[in-house]
């Protein structure tokens, strides 16, 4: 059985060059050949071993995740990585940890938001930047990134924690007044190993509340490692799942007056002088603005790194998982579908009327694995579109990122507030689409999706958390639904709207226009019949909720009441604005046999997907008629029988170590039930024949000697 490649065959019958399939996933060549060696690195190193992850106790996994992190800044030095590199490393370390809040993370895509250093970056003057900068690249202190408290979250104007200066001493008085002005619930590295931290905290001087600030406060001796006095912190608890994001010490933090240096404000924005005015820098300050949209560039990639490695193993799986059992020995197979139901006897009868026995045993083979039923293409297909569509609209952020960056250095703000939009929302859209994704394809793996060996509860366990931090999933789409009905607002006035929402400068015919789809279901192949149908949804339900909107006397009471349409706009929105991004990345020159044409196909099942799962926005607002939304439906199905030789080669194509991806059930060999049951035997709860318990507590009950057991 070892050797054996079990996808070899389907591998065999891909429509397109895998490896320049590999190079458009990364984003480059020079990428892609860094991460595939360091991907190789950690692979073949035991140091970073994590197959028994699932199975420690909390203090074991921390005190381990612990090592590791220290081993990878070990190993970083002695082979003196650059610092591309060693991003790399840490983020095929695959393992959550204190360095993940500590650096900033230049590998969009994968888990690890880094905050500390980039917050010392985009808000530190020169003189703070060359005193903590080299500090903190050399991991002489340990940082992480102070903002929420138990009772605010998104609410950063709630924050409650005080920063007083004292002109007496020059110094910042930092203080927690109450019980939910407690730093954490959910800041990473800060429950037990941060030395340093940038505070979140309203700036008081003279008496006048100026806002909300960063200050840089140490929370731990660097001799003992003791909190330093007035400081109260500890870790929150075990979180949700094994193993998972337990890994990571969040924290709670809370301050008695402890006094800082008044040089341990971020200055770079507003400064606080020696008598304590407050002065603006000649540095705007929505230059801060740029590192919020490379944070969820960051996110948005990262969703289709954790929702491709979750499509990997579902569909490798499903590729080597069959219907009924193999009359020649094969590996056993118990899996039923509920509309192939049907007794095998039954089926081989009908199968024998137009075969003979050892066809018909060919036919079970090639025909029932999993993959092949049109239900199981309909859930898993979706989802790979999706992850491709997520890593180029990931693409496309990264650009963006750069140009608002050069834009905000111009003094050019015109921009910002749609990419603030556009960020907000695509963050969103991606992480719920993600963690709902990793869910679906653990049951597209049937009994084995719930094992921790599949890989799939730990994934969902880590993810999850996306969709509330950097700002909860709903709050962010109102914040798209504000910028929208101000578009609309304005439309009359002149000013053209700007970026992703420039389709909206077309409203008048948006709102009149038919679907060109007429009797064939090809037509829907079209890329302008598909964005035109994507920008009329849009902009329809965005014209109706603005409408809505003006009949309310008081606009915020009228913000309230329309919320879920609001938000169901925004999600339109955003929905175009990733479809739109997929089909640019088509216009690109993209070489490679057969490339080009599979991220068409890939494409087209993103679009009409959505088409066919918001059927009701498209067939409400009057953007297609019930007819084309049956053609479309059509469509579907004929791309999904398009795609199904190439699924296995499109997962290949994320190209994911064993190691990395952390899955039996999606090992690249497809040799599934043999490490499934080698797996069973090394849990802990297997070390014993007879388990701890059994005379205290069952043998008394087997025995009737309940009345003299001590329970």
């Amino acid at each position: 059985m070892e050797g054996i490649d079990y996808h070899s065959e389907e591998r065999s019958r891909a429509e397109f060059d895998v490896e320049e399939m590999k190079i458009v996933w990364a984003g480059s060549r020079e990428i892609f050949e860094v991460s595939d060696r360091i991907g190789r690195l950690v692979a073949s190193d035991e140091g970073f071993r994590k197959d028994n992850r699932t199975m420690l106790s909390r203090k074991d996994l921390f005190k381990n995740t612990l090592r590791k992190a220290v081993y990878a800044w070990k190993r970083i030095i002695e082979l003196r990585l650059s610092e591309q590199e060693a991003a790399w490393l840490r983020a095929y370390i695959d393992e959550a940890a204190f360095t993940d809040l500590h650096w900033v993370t230049s590998i969009p895509g994968f888990n690890g938001i880094g905050m500390f250093v980039p917050a010392i970056k985009g808000q530190g003057t020169d003189e703070q930047q060359q005193k903590w900068l080299p500090l903190a690249h050399k991991m002489q202190i340990i940082g992480c990134y102070a903002q929420t408290e138990l009772g605010h979250g998104s609410n950063v104007q709630g924050l409650e924690t005080t920063a007083t200066f004292d002109p007496q001493t020059d110094e910042f008085v930092i203080h927690s007044p109450t019980l939910t002005s407690s730093k954490g619930w959910w800041p990473g590295g800060l429950g037990k190993v941060s030395t340093h931290a940038v505070v979140y905290a309203r700036l008081i001087t003279g008496g006048q509340d100026h806002g909300v600030h960063g200050f840089i406060v140490q929370l731990r001796s660097l001799e003992d490692h003791l909190p330093l006095p007035g400081i109260t912190v500890g870790d929150i608890g075990t979180k949700f799942g094994n193993g998972a994001y337990n890994s990571m010490d969040n924290g709670v933090l809370r301050f008695d007056h402890v006094r800082i240096p008044r040089d341990q404000m971020l200055m770079r924005v507003l400064q606080v002088t020696r008598e304590g005015k407050c002065v603006h820098s000649n540095v705007p300050r929505q230059l801060i603005y740029g590192t919020m949209v490379f944070v969820r560039q960051t996110i948005v990639a990262d969703a289709s790194t954790a929702l491709s490695r979750a499509v990997c193993i579902a569909t490798r799986y499903s590729a080597v998982r069959r219907q009924f059992g193999s009359q020649n020995g094969g590996p056993e197979t118990q899996i039923i579908i509920s509309e192939f139901s049907l007794p095998r006897n039954l089926v081989t009868f009908m199968l024998l009327k137009r075969n003979t026995e050892s066809h018909v045993n060919e036919i079970f083979d090639e025909w029932f694995r999993v993959i092949d039923y049109k239900t199981q293409q309909s859930r898993l297909f979706p989802l790979l579109a999706s992850a491709y569509a997520f890593r180029f609209v990931g693409q496309w952020l990264k650009w963006l990122y750069m140009d608002v960056t050069q834009r905000l250095q111009a003094n050019d703000f015109s921009t910002l507030p749609e990419a603030h939009a556009c960020t907000a929302g695509l963050k969103s859209l991606t992480t719920s689409a993600t963690a709902d994704g990793i869910e679906e394809c653990r049951k597209l793996c049937g009994g084995h999706g719930y094992l921790c060996s599949s890989g799939l509860p730990e994934l969902f366990a880590v993810y999850v958390p996306a969709c509330t931090y950097e700002g909860d999933n709903i709050v962010l789409l109102l914040q798209v639904a504000r910028y929208l009905m101000k578009t609309v607002a304005q439309l009359g006035s002149g000013k053209q709207p700007v970026g992703t929402t420039a389709y909206m400068g077309q409203v008048s015919d948006l709102m009149q226009c038919q679907c060109a789809v007429q009797r064939d279901a090809e037509d829907w192949l079209n890329p302008n019949v598909i964005l035109e149908a994507f920008e009329a949804r849009s902009a329809r339900m965005s014209v109706a909720c603005a409408q809505n909107l003006s009949k309310f006397a008081n606009q915020e009471e009228g913000f309230a009441e329309l919320s879920i349409d609001l938000v169901e706009a925004a999600v339109a929105h955003c929905q175009l604005i990733v479809v739109s991004k997929f089909i640019d990345k088509l216009k690109e020159d993209i070489p490679g046999k057969g490339v080009k044409r599979q991220l068409e196909i890939l494409c087209n099942i993103y679009a009409l997907y959505l088409l066919h799962k918001y059927e009701g926005d498209f067939l409400s607002t009057g953007v297609i008629t019930p007819k084309q939304a049956s053609l479309a439906n059509e469509q579907l199905r004929s791309l999904y029988t398009q795609a199904r030789p190439n699924a296995i080669a499109l997962v290949d194509a994320f190209n994911y170590t064993d190691h990395y991806l952390g899955s039996i059930l999606g090992c690249y060999d497809g040799n599934v039930y043999p490490k499934l049951y080698e797996a069973a035997w090394k849990d802990p709860l297997n070390d014993s024949v007879v388990p701890d318990g059994y005379q205290q507590y069952i043998k008394p009950m087997l025995k009737q000697q309940l009345r003299n057991a001590r329970l």
